[in-house]
């Protein structure tokens, strides 16, 4: 078995997910922020999922359409639109599973890490799933500078809305949301955290 073809490049605690079989009953799945589609590729392949991606990058859009057109024929080329996280074209409780990876960590400040938070939320079905990862600074809490409404310069040089566990508790609680699996976090070599999120409504 080709694992490369079936998985792609997908991000590893995605990869876990899959594994432990949270997703198998997941029909309908949108990647928000999807960029050229590396989360995806495993979902695209099985026709029993139906697959949407949303990003604000025209030429990641265009990728992860020419991706599906070669392995998912079956699977509208509309379905990948230009669009905002906190803006999603779609009803209310319209997706089994939302995935929004290296994302939430461009938010300009908290406001607006909350408007792309209820925008997410909303299209999410009643005990969908959330999958996010995202900068925080746990384990790197002395090497982050504060910039302001939780936007911070990191020790690789990059600014990013930087959050911790209290505040993804926190908002666990505001969503009225449950974790399906431990918040984790990965320190690499004392330049940034990446820490992964996993809610289900």
């Amino acid at each position: 078995m080709n694992l490369q073809k079936l998985f792609g490049n997908i991000d590893i605690y995605v990869f876990d997910q899959i594994l432990k079989g949270r997703y198998a009953q997941c029909k309908k799945i949108l990647d928000a922020g999807c960029g050229g589609g590396r989360n995806i590729v495993y979902f695209l392949q099985l026709p029993e999922y139906e697959v949407y991606g949303v990003d604000i990058k025209q030429d990641a859009i265009d990728h992860v359409r020419q991706l599906a057109a070669k392995i998912s024929p079956h699977t509208p080329a509309d379905h990948f639109q230009l669009g905002k996280v906190e803006e999603l074209p779609y009803e209310d409780e319209t997706f089994d599973l939302v995935i929004c990876n290296t994302v939430l960590h461009f938010a300009e400040n908290t406001d607006h890490f909350d408007r792309m938070m209820r925008s997410l939320w909303r299209v999410l079905k009643p005990g969908g799933y959330f999958f996010s990862r995202l900068a925080s600074n746990i384990g790197t809490e002395d090497l982050v500078k504060p910039l302001g409404d939780r936007r911070y310069l990191l020790a690789d040089g990059t600014e990013r809305f930087v959050v911790d566990q209290d505040f993804l508790l926190s908002y666990t609680e505001q969503l009225n949301a449950s974790l399906y699996e431990r918040i984790k976090t990965t320190v690499v070599q004392d330049l940034r955290s990446m820490t992964t999120w996993c809610i289900q409504k």
